[in-house]
């Protein structure tokens, strides 16, 4: 019989997808295409909040809204084919599938590039909300009484929190384990190889 109690969302960049090469390519390519620098390699190791927070950090506020505007426009041709799978990505959302549950990606991340993304590395999630980061998600997550949310970012954490989830962190973005551990995270693993069998405890756990 179907489980469709159970509704699992995951967090995109660095959780269900390497985006560091496509990202980085991408900032280089709008650092070339202003002539301003950007330092694409500090960039990619800061990954999770949205796009406008790092570009405030290499151009005036009043610059903001055409350079958000011109790396969305030159993203898809940079980033997306540059941007693999993580490990066991396929795997995790698979195994949700595989329960009779549905999944979804909320992401920080402009939707319509989240959706490139994922239909590149070959993950159909059932729902795809974009442009929301961190407490936001909440919102997402509440829509679709979504129980799990599985996240890289201390903002993961919070989002899953405010939503009344269980926060399942990965320790393969930014946050290692420690800092995702203190941010309030039910569960961490060190990634998402190890989500199928967490899984099947959990609804084990579930039942009892």
């Amino acid at each position: 019989m179907a489980d469709m109690t159970l509704t699992v969302g995951f967090d995109l960049d660095m959780t269900l997808i390497d985006s560091r090469p496509g990202i980085h390519a991408c900032y280089v390519a709008l650092a070339e295409r202003t002539g301003t620098f950007i330092d694409a390699d500090l960039a990619v190791t800061r990954l999770g909040p949205p796009l406008l927070d790092e570009l405030a950090h290499w151009f005036p506020k009043e610059r903001l809204p055409a350079m958000v505007e011109l790396y969305r426009e030159m993203y898809p041709s940079i980033a997306i084919a540059a941007s693999p799978a993580m490990a066991g990505a396929r795997e995790a959302v698979a195994a949700v599938a595989a329960a009779g549950g549905r999944t979804m990606v909320v992401t920080a991340k402009y939707e319509p590039s989240a959706k490139l993304h994922l239909s590149h590395v070959g993950i159909e999630p059932d729902v795809v909300v974009g442009d929301l980061w961190a407490e936001q998600k909440a919102e997402a997550l509440r829509e679709y009484r979504a129980g799990v949310y599985v996240g890289d970012h201390v903002g993961d954490v919070r989002g899953a929190r405010t939503a009344g989830a269980l926060s399942v962190a990965v320790a393969t973005g930014p946050c290692p384990a420690d800092e995702l551990r203190a941010a309030g995270a039910d569960v961490v693993l060190d990634d998402l190889s190890a989500f199928p069998e967490w899984l099947t405890g959990y609804r084990a756990a579930a039942r009892a």
